[in-house]
């Protein structure tokens, strides 16, 4: 069941996050502040943040310039040898 919150933030906190949202792909604010609490609570540091942006901006260019369709078709492309 999902529960839904309401936060408050600095007028300063929000702007950033904003910036952070655009930059990194994210769909919306809420979307990026639910990853920064899967990170928090559920991942462990096998992948640096440096990396993890950079996979994000993988995704989104890849998404925005249809260089694949569904999660199938990625791998497909990605097991050709």
């Amino acid at each position: 069941m999902n529960q839904q919150i309401n936060i408050r933030l600095s007028g300063d906190m929000l702007k950033k996050a904003q910036i952070r949202v655009k930059k990194q792909g994210y769909e919306n604010l809420q979307e990026f502040i639910r990853e920064l609490l899967r990170e928090k609570l559920f991942e462990t540091a096998d992948v640096s943040r440096k990396e993890m942006d950079f996979l994000r901006k993988l995704h989104r260019v890849s998404k925005e310039k249809g260089l694949y369709g569904t999660e199938k078709d990625l791998f497909l492309k990605l097991n050709k040898k």
